[in-house]
């Protein structure tokens, strides 16, 4: 090899070596869950308990001076992961819905996601403020409650980074293992809370058995693998890698468009790089989406015209593909923690409160939304939201099929379609965590701003109940 490097080098095999223990922790992980009755029962997935594993086998190697991983590989697989899965979401062909009915619960669900990160704010901030003047921590460390708890460890990581490596404000040490030990916390509190509510359904005789296993499917959850107008499975170029190669150049026009906003940022200096710059890199996810929408149409508008005459596009695939980076994110962000960091009690002790409170908080207001605002399958809704704001959407969509195996309720479609919704009336709170953390001042203004954004969504959530129309 020209660099006089060897093909048995350590160095050669060092990547290849991390990937397959990360990917073998979640195989055994899956044979732990289709064997032990405990993990089966607990509904947390296979890339959950595959991530603790492998943290706690790096952990333990640790001791005697083994480093299993580069903790630079588990933190850009966690931040590329993120982003390449909602490319491929985003990119897949879908119909759209035409019933007023449906369209005001796609409606409500986005309010109902964007309220819940208020809350998760609210609660978050207001125990990090208070314990702060007590314990010393990290005054606006609960702003990575929603990143963690609502968005996931993909979003948790982004904005621990972000707070850890900050030079225009006090840098929070130990942000990024902060962020993700939420996020590992929520998905063990999807389990839980999905089984308690699963067992009081089992009490007041709604369901009397669990009616899905998460790990085998059934004739009716099998996907579409093809549509007749789609390319063919394998000619000159495996279909496969077509739709590797639409996510990922997708993917690199999203960097484009960042490091283009980026250059202009870093010519304006002052806020503009040191607080804005890092936002816009935290949102790959969300910029990539972007991109793929306008992909979609680009190709859309080919097909219209006859340029093209085949859709190149595959739901099957671009799932698969999403799924896979989903599952990698989660086990090498649970991997990455830090555990050394628990030993500090201005770390645990906050940890351990937000974790608890934002847990309870969602249970009982999803359950109160659910009732009220989706009262014809409140049980679905139940599951699949509190699932999603505990966890991933894929948690979400593990204790939906608990009771709705076959996907007949709306609950499934509300969590995709509702995206654009939770984006819209999600911005003021994304402006707000570049805002908090700058001053003890701008924390607790943003504390204040985010309950007065929470009381305007509860009202646009429940406006039919508060603004009851008189009967003719």
């Amino acid at each position: 090899m020209s660099t006089g490097m060897h093909f048995w080098d350590i160095e050669v095999w060092t990547f290849i070596i991390e990937f397959a223990v990360l990917l073998g922790g979640m195989v055994f992980a899956n044979m732990l869950r289709r064997k032990i009755k405990i993990f089966r029962d607990s509904l947390i997935p296979s890339s959950v308990v595959g991530g603790f594993l492998v943290l706690a086998v790096s952990s333990a190697l640790k001791t005697i001076d083994v480093q299993v991983f580069q903790v630079f590989t588990l933190e850009i697989l966690t931040y590329h992961g993120l982003g390449l899965a909602f490319v491929a979401l985003a990119l897949k062909t879908e119909d759209r819905i035409k019933s007023k009915k449906a369209n005001k619960d796609v409606f409500n669900t986005g309010i109902t996601v964007v309220s819940t990160y208020l809350i998760h704010g609210v609660v978050g901030l207001g125990i990090t403020l208070g314990l702060s003047y007590v314990l010393g921590n990290w005054a606006a460390g609960g702003m990575l409650l929603p990143m963690g708890l609502g968005q996931g460890p993909g979003q948790a990581y982004n904005w621990g980074n972000i707070y850890q490596t900050a030079t225009d404000y006090p840098p929070f040490y130990g942000g990024v293992s902060f962020g993700l030990g939420i996020a590992a916390m929520g998905f063990v509190a999807s389990g839980i809370g999905g089984v308690i509510y699963l067992n009081i359904m089992k009490a007041r005789g709604r369901i009397k058995t669990a009616q899905f296993d998460p790990d085998v499917a059934s004739e009716d959850t099998v996907e579409l693998i093809t549509r007749k107008d789609e390319i063919g499975m394998t000619e000159s170029l495996d279909k496969m890698t077509v739709q590797i190669g639409l996510v990922v150049l997708t993917y690199i026009a999203a960097f484009m468009l960042m490091y283009t906003v980026s250059l202009g940022l870093n010519h304006l200096g002052g806020m503009a790089s040191g607080t804005i710059m890092p936002i816009i890199w935290g949102f790959n996810f969300l910029i990539g989406t972007l991109c793929a929408i306008l992909l979609k149409i680009v190709l859309g508008y080919c097909r219209k015209k006859k340029i093209v005459n085949r859709e190149y596009r595959n739901n099957f695939m671009l799932n698969r593909i999403a799924g896979f980076m989903f599952d990698l994110m989660v086990v090498a962000s649970i991997a990455a923690i830090d555990l050394s960091a628990f030993s500090e009690r201005s770390f645990w002790v906050p940890l351990l409160l937000l974790c608890v409170g934002g847990a309870l908080a969602t249970y009982f207001y999803i359950k109160i939304v659910s009732r009220r605002i989706f009262p014809e399958y409140k049980d679905e809704s139940f599951l699949a939201l509190y699932g999603m704001l505990t966890g991933t959407v894929s948690t979400g969509i593990i204790l939906l099929r608990e009771v709705d195996p076959t996907f007949k309720t709306p609950a499934a479609k509300n969590l995709v379609y509702q995206q654009l919704w939770a984006i819209v009336f999600g911005f003021p709170m994304l402006l707000l965590m570049g805002i908090a953390p700058r001053s003890m001042r701008m924390t607790w203004l943003s504390l204040i701003a985010m309950i007065v954004l929470l009381a305007a969504m509860i009202l646009l959530l429940f406006r039919n109940y508060i603004f009851k129309r008189k009967k003719a």
